[in-house]
């Protein structure tokens, strides 16, 4: 990419997108979250029966006096949650002018902008090939976001990427945070175990699909050769006409449903993003709109 990503005028951008969207932001974040666990928290969750050894002192004497059995009182745990981003950075995310990547970049650095604000820690990782490697680790505050963020306009695209392979050998804790994977998704390559990992992990999970409008809505006619982006060896000679395009359209739009209704089906999110659209109206329209931020 020519220009750095993540740049002062894009910080500040996203400054002053956190400040329109800051009441709209607590269903994606929260280090003041109330977590799934039970805690010793003042706000009441829930009740399951009391067993041997279990602290007495939150038995239910009203309920015991109204249904003659123990039951004890849980509590919900305020934590601090971790927000995980992963990024694919394979040469697929590339491809076009560079806005592609770009626009994966700093959709990473706002969610993790806009986590931070809330009190949460936050770690982006990039994913090549096989491997995740972590770009931030575990920043927490504004302070710290800003003296960490700009190591993503050193990452390099390049290589191919398998998100399952990647994902499931990592550790991602259980119930405590967001986890995002940022890629085009037009693989062959397994993303659904990545997905179920996360999902039985009791993780929310949002996949946010970038892609560019070439992709989405192809101008090129005529004889052309194209090349596997992550595989330059492979070529394909053909001759485009508008039944090419007609079936490559229907064959983008089976891979777009194919992801939203995976992701329906375990509980996550899904969102399509178009590299040509601005950064505010991601946010602002499209993810608030979907219920992503409530």
């Amino acid at each position: 990419m020519g220009n750095l990503a993540i740049n002062e005028a894009f910080l500040q951008r996203v400054e002053m997108l956190q400040t329109v969207l800051k009441n709209n932001i607590a269903g994606l974040f929260g280090g003041n979250h109330k977590s799934r666990t039970f805690g010793s928290s003042c706000e009441f969750a829930d009740y399951r029966n009391y067993v041997a050894g279990d602290d007495i002192t939150k038995i239910d004497w009203n309920a015991y006096a109204r249904f003659e059995t123990l039951y004890l009182k849980l509590y919900l745990d305020e934590r601090q949650l971790h927000t995980k981003i992963y990024i694919d950075v394979s040469q697929s995310m590339a491809f076009g002018d560079g806005k592609k990547a770009e626009t994966a970049l700093q959709i990473a650095a706002t969610l993790a902008y806009l986590s931070v604000t809330e009190l949460d820690r936050v770690s982006i990782f990039a994913i090549r090939d096989s491997e995740v490697t972590e770009i931030i680790s575990s920043v927490s505050g504004r302070e710290r976001y800003f003296a960490e963020i700009t190591k993503l306009n050193d990452v390099e695209f390049g290589g191919g990427c398998f998100i399952s392979e990647g994902i499931l050998p990592t550790q991602v804790g259980y119930g405590d945070g967001l986890s995002v994977i940022i890629s085009d998704f037009l693989t062959d390559n397994d993303y659904e175990n990545a997905i179920d990992y996360l999902a039985d992990k009791k993780r929310d999970l949002l996949c946010v699909q970038v892609l560019t409008s070439e992709e989405i809505n192809p101008k090129v006619r005529g004889k052309n050769v194209f090349y596997d982006s992550e595989n330059i060896e492979k070529s394909y000679r053909k001759n485009i006409n508008k039944d090419i395009i007609k079936a490559y359209r229907e064959a983008v739009k089976y891979v777009q449903d194919r992801l939203r209704n995976y992701c329906n089906a375990r509980g996550a999110e899904y969102v399509l993003v178009k590299d040509d659209k601005p950064l505010d109206e991601i946010f602002f329209e499209q993810l608030t709109q979907l219920g992503v931020m409530k």
